[in-house]
């Protein structure tokens, strides 16, 4: 038997499928809710309805949004030779945030996984190859996460690209700013030694 009502403890059922969100925390969203002015709770509902019914993939990068092709494809003043290869739509907003990248992005949705039974044909790498063999494009940064999954998918792509001709070069990994030489892990210390550059 639930301690709180069905309406409740629905709700509280809800936020707990949510990623990161525990049985603590769904408790006190929940409630926090019900405390909410009636307009305030239903301008959060009609925001989640309309961002899920509204937003879909754009058909030339596959980031998330509501006008197709998306504003970063569609704006002229972008540099359409470059492109940026990530893995999540959270990572062009990342990369937007620097304000220095002007090309355009790819999104795979993923990176390859054995270990998850994520193979290259579960994520966007033929649209990535469609898009190079169609358009005029003079460089693929690949910006995939330096962990594993990232990596080998990054591996993946480049060796798909070498035949073709197209330059392409991988985000530099190491020492963050702000960091201790001494608190850097091994793999760390090493990825920042292999992309040293001139000064």
């Amino acid at each position: 038997m639930s301690l709180y009502a069905a309406p409740v403890a629905r709700l509280i059922e809800e936020f707990e499928k949510l990623p990161g969100i525990g049985r603590k925390t769904a408790q006190r969203l929940a409630f926090h809710v019900m405390n909410m002015p009636v307009e305030k709770v239903e301008g959060l509902a009609n925001a989640i309805r309309e961002a899920r019914t509204r937003i879909k993939y754009c058909s030339v990068c596959s980031n998330l949004t509501d006008v197709d092709p998306c504003s970063i494809c569609s704006n002229p003043s972008r540099d359409s030779s470059v492109i940026c290869v990530v893995e999540d739509p959270r990572d062009v907003a990342a990369m937007e945030r620097t304000r220095e990248f002007k090309g355009l992005y790819h999104v795979l949705h993923g990176a390859i996984s054995p270990m998850e039974g994520i193979g290259p044909e579960d994520i966007k790498i033929k649209e990535l190859l469609e898009r190079v063999r169609k358009n005029n494009i003079a460089e693929i940064i690949l910006a995939t996460n330096p962990n594993i999954e990232g990596e080998a998918t990054a591996m993946y792509i480049a060796k798909l690209l070498k035949p073709l001709g197209i330059k392409t070069t991988r985000l530099a990994h190491g020492i963050p700013v702000g960091g201790d030489l001494e608190y850097a892990d091994e793999v760390t210390l090493a990825k920042a030694l292999e992309g040293r550059r001139e000064i």
